[in-house]
């Protein structure tokens, strides 16, 4: 009896971790296994038959019950639902993968990316290489010979063969519907819940239109459900630790993060998850007094190893190749220092030689050592009324360029006409000349067109006249009076000798009327940045004697740690620009507005990227519904309702499996919130992804609960009614809506015999 009662008690209280702890279990019944409490230090049912050899089990759950869930996966019945769910997951996405034949969106940019990896030239982009690079791979790997432009949306591919990377990325994207099964078979081991979450990713417009153009989505989300559920495979693996099996998926889980951030810096969300996940992890290894502190040790190692140091090393490889790939000169030169130029072949720093010193009479380029600061640079155009002097414009320019060479002078213009050219030195007074325009640069104290603070730079003069507010002071950095300015090497101020300013790249983007090149200031903090010194890249003079360069190639850690500068700082730079719709992360769940892939008008072939409105916002009702439902059962356990086996694992799969996807959504969507960059629809689906699958196994349990209102065999049909609702209510609502991804020509919405009268449900949409 002291047995029975100990069970009893605690089933009750809530605590079955003793129940799970028994060897026995009943044939008919499949367990969840998810992370234990620590075991109930009650006397009486440590007593109660249930001896210490009985506990075979890890801190994280039972053998017993791993065999009992090793036969669901292997039944033949969990196999044909499988195989379902890969046929129409890949039979929705292959279909019509060639239509349109024409440039969609951000093929623009992520094809031409491809491209420049076929053709090995340099390039730069806000996101890690690693999306771009198998885009790239599988466009070489299909036949495409990396010559078309992808110049905008809208040009027609002809005979280019573009369908291998488009074909890559839906293959990739066939994989979250099977991936996201997979994560709910494991966190509810039910079948039901899982061909919910399934038919709610098969379904959905959103995500079949995102997978099937040349993106960096796909493959980014890829990453982010192969690394969730690899974590969720190595967690079901805690009663063996250190066999193959844990040690598989602990290393791909690694594997998966590396890919998740060498895709995007947003993969950087789901490592947060698998962080957290872990340090739970280990805390209740912690608490397992059957492990010794060098057990305890072991287990911190290794997840050290196949979390941290792999993906580090994985995410590091990935840069390497890139950097060994990219080895031409390219459009993405001038976002990067001269040091970093003079390794790429072709640019004009590549085993080049030039005079070693600065001297006068000499044509040079001034480069800002601002990540991405810009070449000094100016043009015919003038600034526009309102803004400061009318004069010409001083910008500086993120590319090579003929307006961006400047002459140096004295002062008094008094140079040497023959013989050699004397050197400019610390502590000189000289004057730059314009070469294309003939204006020099030129302060004043009009305030700076974005930086009120500072003050305007123009060019001004013409042929070497002009006034003593185009005179500035060299100052070598660290230097002395009399000391040299080296080319590429020293770091230069230019103080403004008027205003004792000191000339400043300020990284803002200027409107239109500046051709949005960078705004240089001068300003009146002296203090030494990177925004105001500056280094001699190009350096002509025929009078004096040339230097090879190739000294200057730097390592590659410093390659690699300007490269992350420079990404950061891109994407930290990108605003919205005029009349560019802005998309809000409060819009995104409710699916306000989506964006229009491909065409405008009815002779167009249209594409608009929008999830399955039935689907996304059934996902919304089920956010809500899940709360509740965490609540009531938190409730219950805690006053000791009299609850069954059954309520008390439905309880544990909300509370555990659905609290981490809850958990994986929020981290997931929340951060946009706080993100100054501009921002898209698009960056909503990762987090769609979460709650899906937490759909899945809220509405799961909720039909399950129907005998709570109903007695057998009533209850169980109106489980399966419910079922069946929700199956014909993605097949319905799928096509209504298949249009918006598969293309449709023809009338607008709002036009009568449209594909898709009457269901324009919101203002917003633009289809």
């Amino acid at each position: 009896m002291a047995k029975e009662e100990c069970i009893t008690q605690c089933i009750k209280t809530g605590d079955t971790s003793t129940l799970r702890n028994r060897k026995t279990f009943p044939a008919s019944e499949k367990t969840f296994q998810t992370p234990s409490p620590p075991v109930s230090k009650d006397k009486n049912c440590q007593t109660a038959g249930l001896k210490p050899e009985d506990d075979t089990q890890s801190s994280n759950g039972t053998s017993a019950q791993f065999l009992a869930r090793g036969t669901l996966s292997s039944e033949p019945q969990s196999r044909a639902l499988l195989m379902l769910v890969v046929g129409l997951s890949l039979s929705t996405r292959l279909y019509k993968l060639t239509e349109p034949p024409h440039v969609c969106w951000d093929e623009t940019h992520f094809g031409k990316m491809g491209s420049y990896y076929i053709n090995r030239t340099f390039f730069f982009d806000v996101h890690p290489p690693l999306g771009k690079m198998l885009i790239g791979l599988a466009g070489y790997m299909t036949g495409y010979d990396g010559t078309f432009p992808f110049i905008k949306p809208g040009d027609k591919y002809e005979h280019h063969n573009y369908w291998g990377m488009r074909g890559f990325c839906a293959v990739l994207g066939s994989f979250l519907p099977v991936f996201a099964y997979l994560i709910v078979l494991e966190l509810s081991q039910s079948h039901t819940a899982a061909l919910i979450t399934a038919t709610l990713l098969i379904f959905d417009t959103g995500c079949i239109t995102i997978s099937q153009y040349i993106l960096l989505d796909p493959i980014l989300m890829f990453f982010i459900m192969a690394a969730v559920l690899s974590m969720v495979k190595f967690n079901q693996q805690s009663y063996r630790p250190f066999s193959a099996s844990w040690w598989l998926w602990l290393v791909l889980t690694g594997v998966n993060l590396a890919g998740a951030l060498g895709v995007k810096f947003v993969g950087l969300f789901v490592i947060l998850l698998v962080g957290l996940n872990t340090v739970w992890d280990l805390w209740r290894l912690l608490g397992d007094l059957s492990l010794s502190l060098v057990d305890i040790a072991k287990h911190f190692l290794a997840r050290v190893v196949g979390l941290i140091l792999l993906p580090l090393f994985l995410y590091v490889t990935v840069f390497a190749i890139h950097f060994v790939v990219l080895n031409k000169s390219g459009p993405g030169d001038g976002f990067f220092s001269s040091a970093f130029q003079s390794r790429l072949i072709g640019n004009n720093l590549h085993n080049a030689s030039m005079p070693e010193y600065l001297a006068y009479g000499s044509t040079i380029t001034v480069k800002n050592l601002r990540i991405a600061g810009g070449y000094l640079h100016s043009h015919w155009h003038l600034y526009p009324e309102g803004v400061g002097a009318r004069q010409q414009q001083v910008t500086a320019y993120l590319h090579k360029d003929y307006n961006n060479l400047w002459l140096v002078h004295r002062q008094n213009n008094n140079e040497s006409q023959s013989g050699t050219p004397d050197l400019v030195r610390h502590g000189d007074i000289i004057r730059l000349e314009h070469k294309e325009t003939s204006r020099n640069l030129h302060s004043h104290l009009h305030e700076a067109p974005l930086t009120k603070k500072h003050f305007q730079v123009t060019g001004y003069g013409i042929n070497g006249t002009g006034d003593a507010n185009d005179l500035w002071q060299v100052e070598v950095c660290g230097g002395q009076k009399g000391d040299l300015v080296k080319v590429l090497r020293s770091k230069v101020r230019f103080l403004h000798r008027a205003t004792g300013c000191v000339l400043y790249s300020s990284g803002k983007t200027l409107p239109k009327w500046g051709w949005e090149q960078v705004e240089v200031t001068c300003s009146p903090y002296l203090k030494e940045t990177p925004s105001s010194q500056w280094n001699i890249e190009d350096h002509i003079n025929p009078k004096l004697p040339n230097i090879s360069l190739s000294v200057l190639k730097p390592h590659f850690l410093e390659i690699l740690l300007e490269s992350h500068i420079v990404m950061i700082r891109g994407n930290s730079g990108l605003k919205p620009k005029d009349n560019e719709m802005n998309s809000k992360p409060w819009h995104w769940p409710i699916n306000y507005q989506g964006l229009r892939f491909s065409g405008v008008n009815e002779t167009e072939y249209r594409v608009y990227l929008l999830g399955n409105p039935v689907l996304w916002w059934m996902n919304l009702a089920s956010l809500g519904l899940y709360l509740i439902m965490v609540a009531v059962a938190s409730v219950a356990l805690q006053r000791g309702f009299p609850l069954s086996q059954r309520r008390i694992e439905h309880s544990h799969v909300l509370k555990r499996g659905g609290g981490l996807l809850l958990l994986g959504w929020l981290l997931h969507y929340a951060p946009f919130y706080s993100m100054g960059r501009v921002l898209y629809y698009h960056h909503y689906f990762p987090a769609m992804l979460f709650n899906s699958m937490l759909t899945g196994i809220t509405l799961d349990i909720l039909l399950k609960s129907a005998d709570l209102l109903f007695r057998p065999p009533y209850s169980d049909w109106l489980q399966r009614a419910g079922q069946m609702v929700l199956l014909f209510t993605g097949l319905y609502s799928f096509y209504l809506f298949h249009p918006l991804s598969y293309g449709m020509t023809g009338p607008l919405a709002h036009e009568p015999g449209s594909a898709m009268a009457g269901l324009k449900w919101m203002d917003s949409w633009e289809f």
